[in-house]
């Protein structure tokens, strides 16, 4: 150990050019003050994402209706199943991430669920093909009937419903 070359180790800090912009900041990184962003902006950010959120039942609508047509061919090519899942996966993926943020965390609980039955990397039996039609079902119950929040009651029987058909499929 004693003929080991020393080790310089270095600490680079990388700029933070957003802050700068947003804040106006000098060279030395200080602008005298308090961080703020325009009003105006912030509105048609707002904006924006309030029409995101009243469109957001009809665009993944059209993701269940994808879902509905992959679990169709599971039933009608058997043997395409490791395909079909791998995509049904990967479209629960970002059904997951984007459910909560429009205001339907219910969404993102199923799809969370549908993403781990999808995932599998063996299997693809029957019974897994009809916990996938179970998961669409719930989902679709939830952007027809616009089941926002925790959806109250219609939430829990949703959740309790979805629940109860995995178990009773698994077996």
């Amino acid at each position: 150990m004693e003929n080991d070359p020393q080790v310089v180790v270095r600490f680079h800090r990388r700029r933070n050019k957003l802050k700068e912009k947003v804040m106006g900041l000098d060279q030395s990184g200080d602008s005298g003050k308090t961080p703020t962003i325009d009003p105006e902006i912030l509105a048609k950010a707002q904006k924006i994402f309030e029409d995101m959120s009243e469109d957001y039942p009809d665009w993944v609508n059209g993701l269940i209706t994808e879902l509905a047509e992959l679990r169709r061919r599971c039933v009608d090519e058997p043997e395409a199943r490791r395909g079909i899942f791998e995509r049904i996966a990967a479209i629960a993926h970002d059904m997951k991430g984007q459910g909560g943020t429009f205001g339907y965390p219910l969404i993102t609980e199923f799809a969370d669920s549908l993403y781990k039955v999808a995932n599998i990397r063996k299997g693809f039996a029957d019974h897994q093909v009809e916990i996938i039609k179970a998961h669409i079902d719930s989902m679709r119950a939830v952007i027809r009937d616009r089941v926002s929040g925790d959806g109250g009651e219609i939430g829990v029987a949703l959740t309790t419903g979805l629940k109860s058909t995995i178990e009773k499929l698994k077996r």
